[in-house]
């Protein structure tokens, strides 16, 4: 999918109270954005903001992180939050690729990665946010007890998401292939992706993996 540049979306993140700057020189110390200790949950492709602004909204106990590549993309997130400012929400233009530069161990109590790029090409699987590479990553920052949450309509990525997960050691649990018809859509809170594909008759997938112990 092709993104349409819009022109000042880096200048205006870069300027924006919402955005944080150098992420690196707070790995370690997330805490002190927020002022307090509560728990950390992190999106990684955050997209236009719906799902983590409403996150934020519901639980206002938890303080969340929205990780967005694209300044196009992220603007529009940032945008919801400054008609409606959260403190427990902050939004970053970064690479997930580096992602382990940003955190520290236990740094992380829960991570969401909602439809995520399939990079539908088998040279590009190590790409994939499900990949053992990535997992390999997440485990660097996430709590013991923590989790990833993953959802996403595209069948191919799901099973190489449980495959990985499977081949990685992680724990997985809460899996299903029809989440809005499964006991797990009590409190599901839905992206604009997964508004849009679940309107045209699409099911959703949902899993939850957990660290090796």
């Amino acid at each position: 999918m092709r993104l349409r540049n819009v022109p000042g979306a880096r200048d205006d993140i870069a300027s924006s109270e919402h955005a944080i700057k150098e992420p690196e020189k707070l790995k370690g110390n997330w805490k002190s954005v927020f002022g307090n200790d509560n728990p950390i949950h992190v999106e990684i492709g955050t997209g236009k903001g719906a799902f983590i602004v409403k996150m934020a909204e519901l639980n206002p106990d938890v303080n969340y992180i929205g990780i967005e590549k694209y300044s196009s993309v992220l603007i529009k997130a940032i945008a919801k939050l400054e008609e409606n400012p959260l403190p427990n929400l902050v939004f970053i233009r970064f690479d997930a690729e580096e992602i382990e530069n940003i955190f520290d161990k236990d740094e992380v109590d829960r991570i969401y990665l909602n439809f995520s790029d399939p990079w539908p090409k088998d040279r590009h699987a190590k790409r994939r946010l499900t990949s053992t590479r990535f997992l390999g990553h997440y485990i660097k920052f996430l709590k013991p007890e923590g989790y990833v949450a993953f959802k996403t309509d595209n069948v191919d990525l799901f099973d190489f998401s449980l495959e990985s997960i499977t081949e990685a050691g992680w724990g997985l649990k809460d899996v299903t292939r029809d989440l809005h018809n499964s006991q797990w859509n009590e409190g599901n809170v839905m992206t604009e992706y997964e508004a849009k594909f679940s309107a045209k008759g699409n099911p959703i997938m949902r899993l939850v993996c957990t660290p090796p112990q």
